[in-house]
């Protein structure tokens, strides 16, 4: 399950939290791509503020075989209410069996799947009733406090703004990700109420619930902190996309490609390169670029869902929806028009347009 139905007001944007991109991609797709894919009976995304937009974006940009459901919480009412609106849709899909639900926040981009894979793992090995993943960071502020038990058992979620000083003081923190039987999940959403400083169900509350009625509540802690980073305003925004930015250009530099300055690249998710591609400084790759083995772009190059042929040599050039042959050599200042096809091994300076 994902929770998607945040209003995200300090976004101050008319667009959803949810769908807010980093590097070329909605937030929320960076969540589902973190989802378990073994096994999984449904996927389900509770949505809200501007519903319809964003189950139009998820659903074109998801593969047509994704099996997603989308509910709406029409009502702000907490995490724990979102939860709730969303449990006929589990029923449905767990029938008379019993199974597991992961819960992620769509605010989330920066978790790893193999981070959920390590959480539901551990939520197994030791048939826990919950499993939260949680991380150690040196500022704290803003999240809620992780409170455990001598027997080291999770024992309660406190929010910052319910939290006394010692409890601020803590520096183990929710990430609000987290495992629930599902067979429990029912039960102890009934025992959640509103009386706390944002008048909200809280869905961490479950922790309490669970660990009083005498089940197995468990923690498991992120390796990487930033993992867990929630995106609530535009400096966090920025923040995260800096971490995703560096683990993209790490990812091609390992393939093969070459960055003469990886810190001043900008590649976007969906961009696909071939081994033995140079990029050179400021170089920027929006949408769906493809660029071929051997290409050069660059330097300060602002590409937008183009497609290089091998060895062509792009240099500052401006161009969006445009296809460049292979051994094409496009010079600096030339800006192509949406639909430019450069041919194989033509040559295009600033007085001389591409000839297709």
């Amino acid at each position: 399950m994902v929770l998607a139905a945040g209003e995200g007001a300090r976004m101050r944007s008319a667009r959803p939290k949810p769908l807010h991109h980093l590097c070329g991609r909605a937030m929320v797709l960076y969540v589902l791509d973190a989802a378990p894919s073994e096994d999984v009976r449904a996927t389900v995304v509770v949505v809200g503020r501007e519903a319809t937009w964003v189950e139009k974006e998820i659903s074109e940009r998801r593969a047509p075989n994704a099996r997603l459901t989308f509910v709406e919480q029409r009502e702000q009412l907490g995490t724990g209410h979102a939860v709730g609106v969303a449990l006929s849709s589990l029923d449905e899909a767990f029938g008379e069996d019993d199974g597991d639900v992961v819960i992620l926040p769509g605010d989330a981009p920066l978790l790893r799947r193999s981070s959920v894979a390590r959480l539901l793992e551990a939520h197994r090995e030791r048939h826990a009733a919950l499993t939260m993943l949680g991380a150690r960071v040196e500022d704290p502020t803003g999240y809620g406090r992780m409170i455990h038990a001598k027997d080291g058992s999770l024992q309660r979620v406190v929010e910052e703004s319910d939290a006394t000083s010692d409890e601020r003081a803590i520096t183990e923190v929710n990430t609000s990700v987290m495992v629930v039987r599902h067979s429990l999940l029912g039960p102890a959403l009934r025992h959640l109420d509103r009386h706390n400083a944002q008048e909200e169900y809280y869905l961490t509350d479950l922790v309490s619930v669970l660990h009083d009625l005498g089940h197995v509540t468990a923690s498991v802690m992120l390796d990487d902190a930033t993992e867990g980073s929630n995106i609530n305003d535009r400096r966090q925004l920025a923040r995260a996309e800096a971490v995703m930015r560096q683990r993209i250009n790490d990812g091609w530099l390992t393939r093969g490609v070459t960055m003469w300055s990886p810190a001043n690249t900008y590649v976007d998710a969906d961009v696909e390169l071939a081994a033995e591609v140079s990029l050179l400084p400021g170089t920027v790759l929006r949408g769906h670029c493809v660029i071929a083995r051997g290409a050069e772009i660059g330097p300060n190059a602002m590409l937008r869902d183009v497609e290089v042929g091998e060895d062509a040599v792009v240099g500052a050039v401006e161009a969006t929806k445009v296809r460049i042959g292979a051994q094409a050599r496009v010079g600096s200042f030339v800006v192509l028009s949406p639909g430019a096809d450069v041919a194989p091994g033509e040559v295009i300076t600033p007085s001389s347009p591409p000839s297709h």
